[in-house]
């Protein structure tokens, strides 16, 4: 269960690559943040290699540098100037919750927009899914990161520039916060960091998240 859920989190994550504006009926996405995602293959406090999909992404550490881990944390603390991470998963023609990821607004817009993530052939559809949340609503598997406008116990509606999704979230999902707090990184953390292109094309970042599935969470 702990490495199927990690795999779920890194396959969605790796499919993507403000202070957010809310209306009661309709959410405008949040300006994208640029960042690098994948697994962590070295750090030494100056600089990361990421590996990615493609290729693994050198980033240099400029500035203070704030990194964040995931903390429990239950619904309530989604209020309408919250940006979520939702993964989820299809059941009976609706999007079901399977963990939530609570940001910090200086994370809002991380990865806008959402795309199908599965392999060939493969019958789950998994999504990564970031956007806008508006009001409450409810399945293909995804993960669905946006701003909350509206929410309850068992609904979220995720809006992004090309459309919007619809998610339940059944009791006893696991939601965390991701906290600024110190982590100690090592090889093989799934990470994402925030990062901006110097003229010489190198890359900086001093923001670094560090995701850990809910069965590992602490």
């Amino acid at each position: 269960m702990k490495n199927s859920l990690q795999n779920l989190v890194y396959a969605v994550l790796l499919a993507a690559l403000v202070t957010p504006y809310t209306v009661w009926a309709q959410a405008k996405a949040a300006p994208p943040i640029d960042g690098v995602i994948g697994k962590l293959q070295s750090f030494d406090g100056k600089t990361l290699d990421v590996g990615t999909s493609s290729s693994v992404v050198d980033v240099v550490i400029k500035g203070h540098l704030t990194t964040y881990k995931q903390i429990p944390s239950d619904l309530s603390h989604i209020t309408a100037s919250s940006y979520v991470g939702v993964a989820s998963t299809e059941q009976d023609g609706k999007q079901v919750a399977k963990q939530v990821f609570i940001f910090p607004a200086e994370l809002s817009g991380a990865a806008e927009g959402s795309v199908l993530t599965d392999p060939p052939g493969a019958t789950s559809h998994s999504r990564m899914t970031n956007g806008t949340v508006s009001s409450p609503a409810a399945s293909h598997s995804r993960m669905t990161n946006g701003t909350v406008q509206q929410s309850n116990s068992t609904t979220l509606v995720l809006n992004y520039q090309d459309g919007s999704q619809t998610i339940s979230v059944p009791p006893g999902v696991p939601v965390t916060l991701v906290a600024a707090e110190k982590v100690d990184f090592t090889p093989g953390d799934v990470v994402y960091a925030t990062t901006k292109k110097l003229p010489d094309g190198t890359l900086v970042t001093d923001k670094i998240f560090q995701f850990i599935p809910a069965a590992t969470s602490h």
